[in-house]
């Protein structure tokens, strides 16, 4: 039987570029610009995908000092139109070095890069400078993301925990922690022995009444208004009767104090 591996595929969350610093002094046109694309790319790494950016961020310095072989000062020509009749202008690489030093690499790095939108991204990150200061120390001496995702979650996870210890059940340790943060509290007992205590009164209460244990307050409330409700109902019937009997020994009263008429 045979069994497929499906192959990681890189997504933009996997993404971590970083930051390089390449000095162009004395170095080859070709040659740098060859290795800037590289790293612009992301083809020096394992997680490189031609439908995202993956390189990395590339800052050059010096780059007036790049060094060319041959005669190509004299014989490379760089070509630039206006958009109007006649603005075409041209300009020799000696003379674009005087002027602006940065676009000559930026040409170079520009043609060995993917001509849609994720070229254009990798050329964005591209930072070229003539001189040899450059105002992204901070970009380059920071420290990697992971490293810092693991000290922002070490604090969090301790007072987590200490969250987790605080003391919330016990007479001694409840009443230290309302005096430690201020407020009075009763030093006898806690909440959940309140709670508990109540509950145990109710029951008791409700087992004298009706005379079996009760497992909750609702239910020993009910049948304690069981039991009054039997109680007031067997009354009833003693007091209709006492006022009976006092009827009949009333009408016995009368009965013997009428004179027989007849006898008379």
């Amino acid at each position: 039987m045979t069994t497929y591996v499906k192959p990681h595929r890189t997504r933009a969350s996997d993404l971590s570029p970083v930051w390089h610093v390449i000095d162009a002094q004395g170095r080859t046109l070709g040659r740098l610009s060859t290795e800037i694309a590289t790293l612009l790319q992301g083809k020096h790494k394992p997680t490189y995908v031609s439908y995202l950016n993956t390189g990395d961020f590339v800052v050059v310095v010096n780059a007036e000092k790049v060094r060319v072989t041959g005669k190509k000062l004299e014989q490379k020509v760089y070509y630039r139109h206006s958009g109007y009749h006649g603005g075409l202008k041209k300009q020799t690489l000696s003379e674009l070095l005087a002027k602006t030093p940065t676009r000559v690499i930026k040409q170079a790095v520009k043609g060995m890069l993917p001509k849609n939108t994720v070229g254009r991204g990798m050329l964005s990150r591209l930072k070229l400078y003539a001189g040899e200061s450059h105002p992204h120390a901070a970009q380059v001496n920071a420290r990697p993301k992971t490293a810092k995702v693991e000290e922002t979650q070490e604090p969090a996870s301790e007072v987590i925990q200490a969250d987790t210890q605080r003391p919330e059940a016990g007479a001694a340790e409840a009443a230290e922690a309302a005096t430690a943060i201020g407020r009075p509290r009763a030093a006898g007992k806690s909440t959940e022995a309140e709670a508990a205590e109540n509950e145990g009164k109710i029951e008791a209460e409700a087992t004298a009444a009706t005379g079996a244990s009760v497992s909750s307050p609702k239910a020993a409330a009910t049948k304690a208004t069981k039991a009054k409700g039997r109680t007031q109902r067997a009354r009833k019937p003693s007091s209709s009767l006492a006022a009976s009997k006092t009827v009949d020994t009333a009408v016995d009263d009368t009965a013997t104090d009428v004179p027989d008429t007849e006898e008379a």
